[in-house]
């Protein structure tokens, strides 16, 4: 009845397997039939399905096979578990007939238990009974220890103390617990151990605090610091408060008693640390057991004692170069071979695992405030040094000149020295901040090169108010020139080892701008000194006196070279483009005293002696200025008086038109009121001809080359027309 109730219940699952594998087989089988020609393989199709078949039947069998064989196994040790418990029922029966007849027996035995416990309080009075009697003597042994530092020999005594004490208190405590007054008794008895373990332990506390100095001295004695009560937490608080009070009590002198009081602090600090440290490792460690890791806690606690000390350093109203001392220290002195990366430190600890002594934001204040006072005090450095270098100029002896004897002044050294020194320390801290620095010295050296220019023409008013003083005025001038030379090589030095962009800045166009405004005016200044000597003898050309015989054009001449032995103290390039202006400036105020028509020449001979005047005295300009600068090729201005010479020389006025427009297409920056005082200084040319000459070369216009110099530009001719915009020929 099971069975058939069993396979009623299975068979519908059954048949449900049977029509998925069916549904399944027929899938299978119409996938491998889709095409006609497959219709020849379905031999092979129904062999391999069968070999599947028959592969799976045989696992199926197999996997059925090792149920079975568990299944058996199981049971077996079931049978075997059932046997065991059949066992151990029946020997719990036993035992408990054996432990109710055993009753009566363990009551019989209580009074030899009590007779044990007694014997066990009897020995151990036995035991402390010579301890207790000599508690007094061992006391006075114990204070006698303590007072002669040997700390070790009385902590074993106490030990002996406190062991009787509390072993006589433990029996006590087993016998009757409550009995309070014989436990007042104990205690009192033994009141003096706690008094000398108090004493006890404020000797060690002493010997810790003077550890580093104790355990040169005498190792022996620091041995028992680590040993007794396991005073351990306590032991290292006091090294911690030891080690704080060594590092804050190394300063012995402030700002006010000396200047450099944070540099012997720092290097005070770092030998003490050193120093201390080196003691730590050869001697202390050796006085502690290993797993204290005595090494590693000094280490920690010089550092974290070290980074409050220069917490408290920076929080202080450092002054700039005090806050570079600090950061130098911090950042790099530090963590270096001459304090914690030293040799003989650096096999215990890895420096690379500390924190900084100094948090980020603190560095970043630190700075920020050095590059303020930095900023504050470079200004008035620089300002002094300024006023310093003015007060030389009105000197009456002369600059002194470098090594090729150019004149100089003490400026630009003094300045970049200071650059120089601002920039060293500066790289001490990082390179960022060094080329923060730099940035902010080429800053402050335009704004300064303002103020060196204002002195500078300053300097030249003085002078013009009494031209007797300063004595050395031309001296100093071509030193103030010359500065601005060493100026830009200083620059050029300081960006090249100090700075590792080579990209131009804003500063350093407007630097260079600056620098060659200031030896320009320079240069103008020294010219306007030696064309004030000239002025009387340029006002004797082209006159009467000129005509007759005059020698102004060889005193001009002597003049000028006498300057120019002067000026030869003049640093390149100003040198050479200080004697091209010399020179164009003599052309042109000789040209001047042309159109100024201070003579009309009354015939035809007048005008060869004055033409051929005029042609030799521009032959002398030439010789003069080929002499002062030999490798410049300036002829052509002094070819401009050749030109009007031969305007002058010409006989016959019908080629007057043909020599006035070869000096036009020579000189294109000449004007119409040039032309007409030219004719007017010949005397011969009558209103028709000046007008057809003027109309005909303004119907040839033509324009003045890029980059040659004008001459007849900025030459005005004195007459009414003069008074108007002068106007270009066209």
């Amino acid at each position: 009845m099971t069975f058939v109730l069993t396979r009623n219940l299975t068979k519908g699952p059954m048949e449900e397997t049977d029509r998925e594998a069916f549904a399944t087989s027929v899938q299978r089988v119409a996938g491998m039939l889709q095409r006609p020609d497959q219709l020849d393989k379905v031999e092979q199709y129904r062999r391999r399905e069968a070999r599947k078949k028959a592969s799976v039947e045989a696992r199926l069998k197999a996997a059925i096979q090792s149920q079975l064989d568990g299944v058996r196994t199981g049971l077996a040790q079931l049978h075997n578990a059932l046997e065991d418990v059949k066992d151990i029922q029946s020997s719990l029966v036993d035992v408990s007939k054996d432990w109710r007849q055993s009753i009566n027996t363990i009551e019989n035995l209580r009074e030899v238990k009590d007779a044990v416990v007694q014997h066990s309080q009897l020995a151990s009075a036995v035991e402390n009974l010579k301890n207790i009697f000599s508690v007094p003597e061992i006391v006075q042994e114990t204070r006698e220890l303590i007072e002669q530092g040997e700390l070790l020999q009385a902590h074993r005594k106490l030990m002996d103390l406190e062991c009787s004490r509390d072993d006589l208190m433990y029996e006590q405590y087993r016998m009757d617990s409550r009995n309070t007054h014989d436990m007042g008794l104990i205690r009192g008895y033994f009141g003096e151990v706690q008094g000398l373990s108090e004493e006890l332990a404020k000797q060690l506390w002493m010997v810790l605090q003077r550890s580093v100095v104790t355990v040169r001295r005498d190792p022996t004695m620091l041995v028992s610091v680590g040993r007794p009560k396991r005073w351990k937490e306590r032991m290292f608080q006091v090294l911690e408060g030891t080690v704080s009070t060594r590092i804050e009590g190394s300063q012995s002198e402030t700002r006010e008693s000396d200047k450099m009081w944070l540099v012997r602090l720092l290097e005070i600090t770092r030998k003490y640390v050193l120093d201390d440290l080196i003691v730590v490792k050869n001697l202390m460690v050796q006085c502690f057991p290993p797993h204290y890791n005595t090494f590693q806690v000094f280490f920690d606690l010089y550092h974290h004692a070290l980074s409050a000390r220069v917490q408290e350093l920076a929080a202080e109203d450092l002054e700039a170069n005090e806050i570079v001392s600090l950061l130098t220290w911090v950042l790099h002195t530090y963590k270096s071979v001459e304090m914690m990366g030293h040799p003989e430190l650096s096999a215990e600890c890895d420096i690379n695992l500390l924190e900084p002594l100094l948090p980020q934001e603190v560095v970043d204040d630190l700075l920020s405030k050095y590059i303020q006072t930095f900023t504050s005090n470079i200004t008035g450095w620089l300002r002094k040094a300024l006023e310093t270098d003015r007060k030389d100029w009105y000197k009456d002896t002369e600059p002194e000149g470098d090594q090729d004897g150019y004149y100089q002044t003490t400026l630009p050294a003094i300045v970049f020295q200071m650059f120089e020194q601002n920039l060293q320390v500066a790289a001490q801290i990082n390179e960022t901040f060094k080329e923060q620095v730099l940035r902010l010295c080429l800053k402050q050296m335009t704004s300064f090169l303002h103020r060196y220019r204002e002195e500078a023409v300053a300097y030249k008013e003085d002078h013009l108010r009494d031209r007797q003083r300063p004595q050395c005025y031309v001296q100093y001038m071509i030193a103030i020139i010359n500065n601005c030379q060493t100026f830009k090589e200083s620059i050029n030095s300081l960006k090249k080892k100090y700075s590792h962009s080579t990209e131009p800045t804003q500063n350093d166009a407007a630097i260079e701008k600056t620098l060659n405004e200031v030896a320009k005016d320079g240069c103008q200044f020294l010219l306007d000194e030696v064309f004030l000597d000239l002025e009387h003898h340029l006002n004797e050309l082209l006159t009467r006196k000129w005509l007759t015989g005059s020698h102004a054009v060889d005193t001009i001449c002597v003049t000028v070279e006498d300057y120019f032995n002067d000026f030869a103290k003049i640093k390149k390039p100003y040198n050479v483009e200080m004697t091209s202006e010399a020179h164009r400036r003599v052309v042109v105020e000789y040209v001047k005293s042309v159109m100024q028509k201070r003579i009309s020449f009354r015939n035809a001979e007048e005008r060869k002696e004055g033409a051929d005047r005029m042609i030799k005295e521009a032959q002398q300009f030439k010789g003069l200025f080929r002499k002062l600068s030999p490798d410049e090729d300036k002829e052509w201005l002094c070819d401009s008086i050749t030109a009007i010479a031969e305007v002058f020389k010409l006989t016959d006025p019908t080629l007057l038109y043909l020599e006035v427009s070869t000096l036009v297409s020579k000189y294109p920056d000449i004007r119409e009121e040039h032309i007409s005082a030219l004719l007017a200084v010949r005397g011969d040319a009558s209103r028709d001809m000046k007008q057809m000459i003027i109309e005909t070369l303004n119907q040839n216009k033509s324009s003045l080359p890029p980059g040659t110099p004008p001459i007849f530009k900025d030459i005005t001719v004195p007459t009414l027309a003069s008074m108007a915009v002068p106007k270009l020929l066209k």
